[in-house]
């Protein structure tokens, strides 16, 4: 794994988009790893571990290739979730739900990932994306039917957008169970419940888990 992290690491830093993406998709395809050892261990932490350089600004330039070059890759991964999900997982749930980030959370690599996530535990996942204005995700709430909404938040200084858009989506429908997840959350993980989120989300087990109680209702 060290191997493949380095490696990995290398064209991202040459900022070869081809070689990063060919990479990956190679060892995917001979299944050498899979897809949440590699957003987990390989996409996740090359995000954070940019070098600093003198001038700041190609320091931000850097840091936007990189995340789009990840981001390139999480699409390109899409048949290989849907290949894990029906024969290493092989989990079906009649739930639905919408991953989305806080008015202002720009923020969505880590949404979208989880989104996968939700896909692979056998789940109607959609990503709805950084930076959901409330009132516009109300309006769509009012016209599909959602079990959960997963809301992913990065920056701690959305938390209080964030608590907004919980009391408003529970206003609307009480029934809808509310996940939060996101580094935000991760020095204070019990402030989900001062929120009136029902649960946080912290890896893909946690979503295994609250797989297993949709499951179970089912069984009933």
């Amino acid at each position: 794994m060290n191997d493949f992290y380095n490696n990995f690491l290398t064209y991202l830093e040459m900022e070869n988009r081809e070689k990063a993406l060919n990479y990956v998709l190679e060892k995917i395809k001979n299944k050498e790893i899979d897809i949440v050892s590699l957003y987990t261990k390989i996409l996740s932490p090359t995000l954070y571990e940019v070098n600093f350089w003198e001038d700041e600004s190609y320091h931000v330039w850097k840091e936007h290739v990189r995340s789009s070059i990840i981001r390139t890759i999480i699409e390109n991964c899409y048949p290989y979730v849907i290949k894990e999900r029906d024969n290493k997982y092989n989990i079906k749930h009649n739930k639905r739900v919408a991953v989305i980030c806080p008015k202002e959370e720009q923020h969505e690599l880590g949404a979208r990932m989880v989104t996968d996530f939700f896909i692979l535990a056998g789940y109607d996942s959609i990503f709805v994306g950084a930076n959901t204005p409330t009132s516009e995700f109300i309006s769509a709430l009012k016209k599909i039917e959602l079990d959960y909404i997963a809301i992913s938040v990065s920056n701690y200084y959305n938390l209080v957008d964030t608590h907004r858009a919980i009391q408003k989506i529970k206003s609307i429908d009480e029934n809808i169970k509310i996940l939060v997840g996101g580094n935000a959350f991760k020095n204070k993980k019990d402030s989900y419940k001062d929120m009136g989120a029902d649960m946080y989300l912290n890896n893909f087990s946690d979503i295994l888990s609250l797989g297993e109680e949709d499951s179970h209702e089912i069984s009933i």
